[in-house]
């Protein structure tokens, strides 16, 4: 499922690939939605066709060989290039030797996190974040590990995805939630400083970002739909939010079953 930004005031626009088509998602709200996943899984790595599937889509021999899986991706500042380990070093150097950004976004109230600096805005969509803050700039992906340890101690790092699709979430003050957390972490901020240097972290004075989405209605209650346990899913489409199709049967966070073959109706 694609997602890009809406304009203005515009909610984002989502696309679901299906076969050689891109269905326009947007457009058939209030609509009725079959999706029947088919009992075939492919590996989004390699291709091959698996049984079960790791790390939203990989088979296992991938699984434990790509650095896209590792636990450093997860958690960055266990990186290992350094220590000789890195499970693929041409790829750790083109993905996580470039400049990080760590920010702030409201998704399900405040929370912190980290993105290459080319996928703004496109993770924001993807956790459903209703406002998004970049704050500090770093040059890899380790070092915004450390920076986000730091505000870890003080803010969350993980959305609540059943408060996001309830919709229930107000508003915020980033720029000032941003000044309040870079005051009371300055002496943390300052002991990374000393260990990368002066320049190891930049402050960017960033406009906030603002998102909204195509959502006719919110459940009050989240009930969530699994192809695993029922290959089936059908319903009226309320809403797009985030990785999740809305439907008035229950959601569906279609990136959790990547390499999924699914027909659509």
């Amino acid at each position: 499922m694609g997602i890009t930004p809406g304009d203005k005031d515009q909610p984002a626009q989502y696309t679901l690939r299906a076969g050689e088509q891109r269905l326009d998602l947007n457009a058939r709200l209030g609509q009725s939605l079959h999706l029947r996943h088919t009992g075939a899984i492919a590996c989004t790595h390699c291709g091959r066709p698996i049984r079960k599937s790791f790390a939203q889509g990989h088979c296992y021999p991938c699984f434990k060989r790509l650095a896209q899986c590792d636990t450093c991706i997860v958690k960055p500042e266990l990186c290992h290039y350094f220590a000789g380990t890195c499970r693929e070093p041409e790829w750790g150097e083109r993905h996580c030797f470039q400049p990080h950004v760590i920010y702030l976004a409201n998704s399900s109230g405040l929370k912190v996190g980290i993105t290459r600096k080319t996928q703004m805005p496109t993770r924001w969509l993807d956790q459903g974040a209703i406002q998004a803050l970049p704050i500090l700039e770093v040059d890899t992906r380790q070092q915004s590990g450390f920076v986000e340890v730091l505000f870890k101690e003080q803010v969350a790092d993980r959305t609540n995805w059943r408060a996001m699709l309830k919709g229930e979430v107000a508003p915020m003050d980033l720029r000032a939630e941003r000044d309040r957390l870079l005051e009371s972490l300055a002496g943390g901020l300052a002991n990374l400083r000393e260990r990368f240097g002066d320049d190891f972290v930049r402050f960017l004075d960033a406009e906030p970002m603002s998102f909204k989405y195509p959502v006719l209605q919110s459940p009050t209650k989240v009930v969530s739909h699994n192809f695993d346990k029922n290959p089936d899913v059908s319903g009226t489409l309320l809403g797009l939010k985030g990785q999740y199709v809305m439907l008035d049967t229950g959601v569906i966070n279609l990136r959790k079953f990547s390499g999924y073959e699914v027909s659509v109706q």
